[in-house]
């Protein structure tokens, strides 16, 4: 396993029509590091946004995507992705605000 400090944990956020509804829920959707754990990600937020308490992480590995070029087959890199759920007297994430 990688020695992963925690600003190397979040890679960035994941900004679609579902997370930004997930977001009333106080879920916020990011993408990690591959080989980040549950508690490096509920570290890595607590520590970047001030204020945040968090209540649970969910994590998905996503495959790459089979690509093609010409006759040449490959796969774009693994991805993974991470689902914070909030403590309810916690504050919210401000790189979301202005969304």
């Amino acid at each position: 396993m990688a020695d992963l400090k925690y600003y190397d944990v979040i890679l960035k956020p994941v900004i679609t029509e579902k997370t930004m509804n997930q977001m009333s829920e106080k879920k916020y959707t990011f993408y990690v590091h591959t080989e980040a754990t549950k508690t490096q990600i509920a570290e890595a937020v607590e520590k970047l946004f001030a204020g945040t308490k968090v209540a649970s992480v969910n994590t998905m590995n996503l495959d790459g995507k089979t690509k093609r070029r010409g006759m040449v087959y490959g796969k774009t890199s693994k991805k993974k992705k991470a689902i914070v759920q909030l403590a309810e007297g916690s504050a919210d994430i401000e790189v979301f605000a202005g969304l």
